[in-house]
């Protein structure tokens, strides 16, 4: 397994494009509420990549996938396909999971909306996924181990009582969408590669309400839990730096700081 250590202007469009991927994530969020159709917000998205950011919304086409964002709502763990007949409503929670492509290089990035009155559980659950993501993140260095991040993130998951899918994983990211190392959101501390400065990547958990298991639709993409019960997500793409990480995809709302 060879992983990529991006070298100083890697690092500089990284940076650049994983701000676009963020700034579109704090675009849309005015237009999530009731009444709109997931259809709607990819085309927002879509026209303000390529319009105003001048990009390429990475999604489309990418192995077939027909939209430019995925969006994900309440018990869809993944790769939700944006449709007209999809329309939100008060109390539900959506992902919305943005991967642009500029100068070459990719920026991913993701949140679980609440929309209207959630429940206490469905806030409960977007929460405890959104502090998982952040431990997850503090446990970047150099020096350390994938299996660090996955491990504090599933510790953190299973002691608030919900559950980590296990089938799909973050990745290493840059020139290439989906590439090493895979970032598992379980695991053992000091197991699988060291960490190393250069190295970008996403961390990316997927908590569930109810069980882990999960089941790919006739679609082939999109994934739901198999008990039906809610599922939230949240995303970065992560930088290790000669002192711990940056965040790439950092946000004006994000309680974590940018880097450390």
């Amino acid at each position: 397994m060879t992983i990529e250590i991006k070298s100083s202007d890697d690092i500089d469009n990284m940076r650049l494009v994983g701000r676009l991927a963020a700034e579109q994530l704090e675009m849309v969020e005015e237009f999530v509420k009731p009444g709109v159709s997931t259809e709607k917000l990819n085309q927002i998205c879509h026209d303000y990549t390529i319009e105003i950011q001048n990009a390429i919304p990475a999604p489309l086409n990418y192995r077939g996938f027909p939209k430019s964002i995925c969006t994900s709502v309440n018990h869809v763990v993944c790769h939700g396909i944006p449709n007209e007949k999809k329309i939100l409503k008060d109390g539900d929670i959506i992902n919305i999971d943005i991967t642009l492509k500029k100068n070459g290089f990719h920026g991913d990035t993701s949140k679980t909306f609440l929309v209207g009155n959630t429940s206490k559980l469905a806030t409960r659950l977007t929460e405890v996924c959104q502090e998982s993501l952040y431990l997850g993140i503090k446990a970047v260095r150099p020096g350390g181990y994938v299996g660090d991040i996955g491990a504090v993130i599933q510790k953190h998951v299973e002691r608030n009582r919900f559950s980590v899918v296990r089938e799909y994983c973050g990745h290493g990211i840059g020139r290439v969408f989906h590439d090493e190392p895979q970032i598992l959101h379980y695991g053992k501390e000091g197991t699988g590669p060291e960490l190393r400065p250069g190295m970008v990547f996403t961390i990316e958990p997927m908590v569930n309400a109810g069980k882990p298991n999960v089941k790919l639709l006739p679609d082939n993409w999109t994934v739901v839990t198999k008990d039906h019960k809610l599922t939230a997500q949240w995303e970065h793409t992560i930088l290790v730096t000669e002192n711990g990480y940056e965040i790439l995809t950092w946000r004006k709302d994000d309680t974590i700081e940018r880097c450390n």
